[in-house]
Formats: C-alpha cells, structure tokens, sequence
C-alpha cells in the first residue's frame, strides 16, 4: 500500500508553495531549488524580474533540457537496438559453424 501524498513547504524565487506530493521530501526540495536556481539565472540574463515571466522562461528551459534528453535516449536506445542485433547475428553464426 503507498503512503498518502505529504505536504511540503517549499521557497521559489521568494514565494512560498505547498505541496502535496507522493515523492520524497529531500527530493521536491531539491527540485525546488532548480527552479528557484534557474529562475534567479533567468533573471539576470535577462533583466526580467516578473515572476510570471521568469516561469515561462524556466518551463521552455527545462523543456528543451527534456526533449534534448528525449533525442538522445532514443539515439541511444537505436545504438543499442542495433548493437544487439549485430551480437545476436554473430552468435547465430558461431551456433551455425559448430553444428
């Protein structure tokens, strides 16, 4: 059986959220701090300081770190696909020769 969703305090970019969440506590607070990180980076970069807009900018942000993520698992998944139906053919080779 899980455990109920907890609540959690957490601090972005100087605003205070509760959460209810199933995940860790040490680990949403971690994920906080990545936003609140990027967000604060953000906002230097680009001399906005709108929270809204600071949010918008971090989402695109971590959508593109996810799709480029995305692109290279399955460019790596492709590898190894291949890879293993490279050692399976070899393996039915070497199972051929000795018969």
């Amino acid at each position: 059986m899980t455990a109920p969703p907890q609540g959690i305090r957490v601090e972005i970019y100087d605003r205070v959220y509760h959460l209810r969440t199933d995940s860790e506590k040490d680990y949403t607070q971690r994920l906080a701090q990545v936003v609140d990180a990027t967000m604060r980076t953000l906002a230097e970069k680009t001399h906005t300081y709108d929270s809204l807009r600071l949010a918008v900018l971090a989402a695109l942000h971590f959508a593109d770190e996810c799709e480029q993520l995305r692109e290279r698992y399955e460019k790596l998944n492709m590898a190894v696909s291949e890879k293993s139906l490279a050692f399976r053919q070899v393996l039915e080779n070497i199972s051929a020769e000795e018969k």
